[in-house]
Parts: structure tokens; C-alpha cells; sequence
């Protein structure tokens, strides 16, 4: 049994504990008083940039007219190839007799006899406290006592999540498999050889020269960093479609010690799986979603601790799972803070830039006790697609970024309906958004996801039209019934 001094900080004290800044998120609304600025200001400083622009664009104009046809003609060729779209995206409905309640996920615990009471008590908090409600799903392979750990299970388990999710994005789309130049799978904690990618290609009979590529150990925001990959890929090879699978496998994930700050997963993971169907065909523009705007990585791997917090490893008995160290919310702050500050110049007015900038140029000049201004990113994004890692983390983020209740639904409701699903997440939340009929053209989406390493991610789409919810969505069934009251 572990002493008080190795165990991890329970989920709502680690939030709340202010002695202790460490274990926290930094808390950008205590320490930034954040300034109304008025619409006034937004529209003149907003304008006033399109003005500056006006002899720029005389200027491009004047060098167009001097083009001859083909160099109209590459560059016209150059600019189609480097929009990259989602036509669609599926998520993976697990079948209903595999969700697990509480009192499921306690009792097979027990039966493990893997666990000893003081491990089974701390499960059974994390649980009540962890925003996860009780249709959350478990693999197959977790039906049995004991539960099958076995190569085979997981192969199972993965391939039903894959194939499942994959057939309905085929259905959806119709196109032609043959056509597809680019596979990327991301899966954390199982690679097995042949790869995912492999696995899915035999199972689809792709093309020989298919690109196909697996990513392994990059944690929950591995989503992120594949559509990142596929994006690149698409922008060097034409007229060609891209598939992006996001996934985690549950059944050799879990760990069956106890120490306690690796038990934390076990009550957190469950089953879930998306397939992303991406293009740069100019054609495709009239049947896609979403447009990709900008993708921004931030990687903190330099830092040890940060690297460590999220951490695969063998416990004092040799039992494998992952450990989350007590630094990780500080550190997934500072993370954020680092994506963030190199988004805001792509996303956000002149406005709100300038307004950043003298503030700094106040702090570093004249008065080191002025407060940074945190700016206000509702002004250009109208949903937030926030990682389902925790109820926690979910919540510090809508206090830090100052969000409404409305922002972080779809991350809770999401939490709450299919737990932590890892990568894939973010695609259930916006399948949420979308079953709810809320995205409508233009509107600008921001997908954000912390990950091993540690690594913050994030993508922003604009929506192409209004969006409605596909065939087959993940909330097809219950989206009538959310969102829920969450007892704090």
C-alpha cells in the first residue's frame, strides 16, 4: 500500500487546495482582472486593419495584372491543393450491453482480487467525482471475470472499434476506397505488428501506394497531431482523400496494482473510436463540413517534469499502467498558457492584439504589478471542443478562459455520456454540437487537447455550411436527453 506522501491528490481537493499553487491550474481570473473593452473599440480597431490593407491589395492587384496565363494558372493550382476539409467524420457506437455503471466497474474490480480495500475505496471516489455518468462503455473483454488481458482481446476490442467507425464514415461519403492516398491511425498504448494501419488496410483492400502511417505513445492529443500529419500530406499530394483514425484500446490499458496515482486511468478510460475523412479536391467544397483553418502544437517535452507527469511505467511489483504525477494540472496550465499565446495572433482582432501588447509593454516598462490581460477568445470562436480528460480539467479551463456553461457542455455532456475516450473525444464533442443543431456556416470551432509528453494541441474549423448531424451518430439516440445535471 502506498503512503500518504505517493498518493495522488483527490480530483476536487487538487482543484480547490490554494496552499498548494503546484497542484493547481494557474488561475488566470485571480490573478487577471480582466477589462471590458468597448464594441466601440472592437469595430474602429477591427476596421482600422482593412483600411491598412487597402494599398496592399492595389499592389497585388497591379502585380496580377502583369501575370501571364500559366503563372495565373500555377498559382491557381497551388492554392486549390491547399484547402483541406473534413467531408465527414464517425464515431464508434458501442453496442448497449456493453455500458458499465459504477457499481459494474466496482464489482469487477473486486473479483480481480487484484486490489486491496484501500485501492478499491479510492477507485470508488474517483468515480463519484469523476463527471462519468453511468452508460459510459467497457470493452467486451471486461464482461469476463477474470477480465481476458490477453493479445487477442485487444486485437478484438481495437479492430471492432475501428471497422465500426470506418463503415459508417464509408456509408456516409460513398466514395471510392481506391481513391484514398493517405491512412493515419493514432493509437497510445497498443501497436501491434502488423500495424493498426496495416490492419485496416487489409481489411478495406486499399491500394498498394496507400501512404499509411501509426502513431504510438503521443497520448490524448494525438488526434491533433495526426489530422496535423495528414494536413501536411494532402498539401504535397493532389486530388487525393485522407483518413484519420483516432483510438485507444482499454483492454491491455488497465492496471491492476495499487498504486494509486496509476488507478486513476482505470476509472477514467472507456471504449470510443473516430474516423475523419479529409480532401483537398476543389469539388469537395460543396459537400464538405468544415474547413481547416489553422492547427497549432505546443510541446513542453523539454521540461522533465513535464514530461514524466503523464507516464507509462512498472509499479514496485512489476505491474504496468500509467501514472499521473501531482504536477500535471500546473503543468497542463503552462501548456496552455504556450498554445494559446501563439494562437491568439492567428485568431484574434487587432483589437484584442493590441490590447495584449500594451499590456506587456506596461509590465516589462513601467509597472511590473500590472496584471497580463488574458484575451477573450469567445470573440472568434463559437465552440469549444475541450479533451474529456477530466471533470476537473474541464472545469479550470472555463474559469481560466472565462467561458459560459454553454462553451464546456459538449466537453461534459461528452465526459458524462462516453467518459474519457482519449483522441477521439474532441470528434464526439463536436458530434454533440452538431446533433444539437448549433453549427451553422461560418461559425469557427476550436478543438483543444492536452496529451503525454506534455503536449497541448489545437485545430480550428469553419464550418461550410449548416451543419447537420450524419447517419449514425454517436448521439443519435440519447441527444434528447442532454445535456444532464451534474451534482458538483
Amino acid at each position: 500500500m502506498d503512503s500518504p506522501r505517493n498518493s495522488p491528490p483527490n480530483l476536487n481537493e487538487a482543484i480547490n487546495d490554494d496552499s498548494n499553487p503546484g497542484r493547481t491550474l494557474p488561475n488566470f481570473l485571480l490573478s487577471v482582472k480582466l477589462k471590458r473593452v468597448k464594441l466601440g473599440y472592437h469595430f474602429i480597431m477591427s476596421n482600422l486593419l482593412n483600411l491598412c490593407l487597402i494599398p496592399m491589395i492595389v499592389a497585388v492587384l497591379i502585380h496580377a495584372s502583369k501575370m501571364n496565363f500559366e503563372d495565373h494558372y500555377k498559382l491557381f493550382h497551388h492554392l486549390e491543393y491547399n484547402l483541406v476539409m473534413v467531408l465527414n467524420y464517425a464515431c464508434y457506437l458501442p453496442p448497449s450491453h456493453l455500458k458499465v455503471t459504477f457499481s459494474q466497474c466496482m464489482e469487477s474490480s473486486r473479483l480481480s482480487g487484484e486490489f486491496d480495500e484501500s485501492s478499491l475505496e479510492f477507485q470508488r471516489k474517483i468515480l463519484e467525482r469523476s463527471g462519468l455518468g453511468e452508460e459510459t462503455y467497457a470493452p467486451e473483454s471486461m464482461r469476463y471475470s477474470p477480465v481476458r488481458r490477453s493479445l487477442a482481446a485487444a486485437r478484438e476490442e481495437t479492430e471492432e472499434v475501428m471497422f465500426d467507425a470506418l463503415d459508417s464514415l464509408f456509408a456516409n461519403t460513398n466514395i471510392n476506397l481506391k481513391d484514398i492516398g493517405i491512412l493515419v491511425v493514432n493509437c497510445s498504448l497498443f501497436n501491434p505488428a502488423p500495424s493498426l494501419s496495416s490492419i485496416i488496410v487489409n481489411k478495406y483492400k486499399l491500394r498498394g501506394n496507400i501512404r499509411s502511417f501509426n502513431l504510438g505513445g503521443m497520448g490524448c492529443s494525438a488526434g491533433v497531431i495526426a489530422i496535423d500529419l495528414a494536413k501536411d500530406l494532402l498539401r504535397v499530394h493532389n486530388n487525393t482523400y485522407a483518413v484519420v483514425v483516432s483510438t485507444e484500446n482499454i483492454t491491455l490499458s488497465g492496471y491492476y496494482g495499487n498504486k494509486k496515482s496509476m488507478l486513476i486511468p482505470n476509472c477514467l478510460f472507456r471504449v470510443g473510436c473516430s474516423a475523419v475523412l479529409l480532401s483537398n479536391k476543389s469539388l469537395d467544397k460543396k459537400r464538405a463540413k468544415y474547413k481547416l483553418v489553422h492547427i497549432v502544437r505546443s510541446h513542453c517535452g523539454a521540461n522533465d517534469k513535464a514530461f514524466k507527469c503523464v507516464y507509462q511505467e512498472q509499479d514496485n511489483d512489476g505491474k504496468t499502467g500509467v501514472s499521473l504525477s501531482r504536477d500535471l494540472m500546473a503543468i497542463a496550465g503552462g501548456a496552455l498558457k504556450t498554445n494559446i499565446t501563439a494562437l491568439g495572433p492567428l485568431v484574434l482582432p487587432l483589437s484584442e492584439q493590441l490590447y495584449f501588447f500594451l499590456t506587456l509593454v506596461r509590465r516589462k516598462f513601467f509597472n511590473t504589478n500590472i496584471k497580463p490581460y488574458i484575451p477573450d477568445f469567445k470573440l472568434v470562436f463559437d465552440h469549444f471542443c475541450i479533451h474529456a480528460g477530466g471533470r476537473a480539467v474541464i472545469d479550470e479551463l472555463k474559469k481560466n478562459l472565462a467561458l459560459k456553461q454553454g462553451h464546456i457542455e459538449p466537453s461534459r455532456m461528452t465526459l458524462h455520456r462516453f467518459g474519457n475516450t482519449t483522441s477521439s473525444s474532441i470528434w464526439y464533442e463536436l458530434a454533440y454540437i452538431e446533433a444539437k443543431m448549433r453549427v451553422r456556416k461560418g461559425h469557427r470551432v476550436w478543438q483543444i487537447a492536452f496529451g503525454s509528453g506534455f503536449k497541448c494541441n489545437s485545430t480550428v474549423w469553419q464550418a461550410l455550411c449548416n451543419v447537420k448531424p450524419s447517419p449514425k451518430s454517436p448521439w443519435e439516440d440519447s441527444i434528447d436527453t442532454y445535456p444532464v445535471q451534474i451534482a458538483d
